[in-house]
């Protein structure tokens, strides 16, 4: 996917204590990373993480695939891109890409598959997300 198809993009710092041994970032991290560019991305088109929690309908995770390609070290500057995907009718995706700055090199690329769940505990696509979605993959 070309950088002008994302929906969004986000841009980071990566910290030291994010680091392993190696002096890389723990793979762990990159998860962090990914998240934290969701919640920013949800809340910049009128969705709060926390107001859908305590109306009842809880966003959650079902599959995450990452893909490492090159890392990122102590005070990298990267970013995290995304576009989400209707992937079924009860399914999203978000397809990402952490790039690290300025060189524009690919460091992770992953898919993380989600759905809502209503206040029953059943998977229900509120249409607040529905109307974000484009359909089949990028």
């Amino acid at each position: 996917m070309s950088q002008d198809r994302y929906a969004f993009s986000y841009e980071m710092e990566v910290r030291d204590y994010e680091c392993d041994m190696q002096g890389i970032v723990n793979n762990s991290v990159y998860q962090n990373y990914l998240e934290h560019a969701r919640h920013q991305y949800l809340k910049t088109v009128g969705i709060d993480f926390r107001e859908f929690t305590e109306k009842g309908i809880h966003l959650v995770v079902i599959r995450a695939e990452l893909d490492y390609k090159s890392p990122l070290q102590s005070g990298d500057r990267f970013t995290v891109r995304l576009d989400m995907v209707r992937e079924s009718p009860l399914r999203f995706a978000f397809y990402q890409e952490v790039v690290r700055l300025p060189d524009m090199r690919t460091a992770v690329k992953a898919k993380i598959i989600g759905t809502a769940l209503n206040g029953r505990g059943r998977p229900e696509i509120p249409a607040e997300l529905d109307r974000l979605m484009k359909v089949g993959n990028p």
